[in-house]
Formats: structure tokens, C-alpha cells, sequence
């Protein structure tokens, strides 16, 4: 698989039966919709070598922890919308926006730290995530668009940094 380089727009869309999925270092690109409702997929390895990831690339419910490579540098559009089983997501100080419905109703999630070199939390990005509890944002977020957190009646704490100007 040394050769491969992108993993096009809907490779393995709906592939039910896939559990676990590795990804080589030559790739750079994962479309979107990518593994899109691949429900029985848990792990994946996310290589360095990968800088763009499409929308909802992952919308997998059975997933249940990811860590995002330091080499992207934006989590985008709907990329783990509704993965109901993801319970852990380290987000690296490489990402400076995560766009919008990003982890949208990602109900298994329970505390997320957002770090400084993100700048901006796009629209409905938590929203519906219930049994998210805690939320630290680190100073370097400019803007907190609409509905980000709608929904997430669970939430206790959430620290919000003087970087802050913008809360739609």
C-alpha cells in the first residue's frame, strides 16, 4: 500500500463490517465521506502524513477514540457527527479551527480541552453532545459561533478564556 496517497470521497461508504482500519504513512488526503456510517469501525490510526481530511469523513457510530496527527491543521465539516461511542478525542496544538457539526451529538463524550492554538469553534460544533461534563478552552479562541454547545445538559464546567470576543 506504500503508493496509495488519498483515500477518495466515499471509499468505503457504508461498510458495515469493517472494524479497524490503518492507515499508510504515504497517505495525505482522506475524502469525504470517506468511512461515512461505517458502524462497526472503533480504532483507527491516523498517520502524520495526513494534512486534509473531507467532511463527515468519519461519521461512525461505533467509534470510540481518536487521535487527531499533528500534521492537520482544521477539524472540518461534520468530520465525527454523530459518533455516539466516541468517548476521547486529543485535539493536537497543530488544529487552529474546528469547523462546523464537528463532534455534533457525540453523546459518549464527556470532557474535551480545546487548545491555544485553536481560534475558532464553529456552529453546533457540541451541540447534543448530553454526556459531555466539562469543557477547558485555552487562550488563543477569538470566536464561539451559534448552537456550539446547545444541548449538552450535562455540562457543569466550562472555562472560557479573555482571548474570547465573539459569542454568537
Amino acid at each position: 500500500f506504500g503508493n496509495i496517497t488519498s483515500i477518495r470521497d466515499n471509499m468505503f461508504y457504508r461498510c458495515t463490517g469493517l472494524t479497524s482500519v490503518t492507515i499508510p504513512n504515504s497517505v495525505t488526503s482522506i475524502g469525504e465521506r470517506a468511512f461515512y456510517s461505517c458502524t462497526g469501525l472503533t480504532s483507527i490510526t491516523i498517520p502524520n502524513s495526513v494534512t486534509s481530511i473531507g467532511k463527515s469523513a468519519f461519521e461512525c457510530t461505533g467509534l470510540t477514540s481518536v487521535t487527531i496527527p499533528n500534521s492537520i491543521t482544521s477539524i472540518g465539516k461534520r468530520m465525527f457527527y454523530s459518533c455516539t461511542g466516541l468517548t476521547s478525542v486529543t485535539i493536537p496544538n497543530s488544529v487552529t479551527s474546528i469547523d462546523n457539526f464537528a463532534f455534533y451529538k457525540c453523546t459518549g463524550l464527556t470532557s474535551v480541552t480545546i487548545p491555544d492554538s485553536v481560534t475558532s469553534i464553529g456552529q453546533s460544533v457540541f451541540n447534543g453532545c448530553t454526556g459531555l461534563t466539562s469543557v477547558t478552552i485555552y487562550n488563543g479562541v477569538t470566536r464561539i459561533e451559534q448552537n456550539a454547545f446547545y444541548g449538552c445538559t450535562g455540562l457543569t464546567s466550562i472555562t472560557i478564556p479573555n482571548s474570547v470576543n465573539t459569542i454568537m
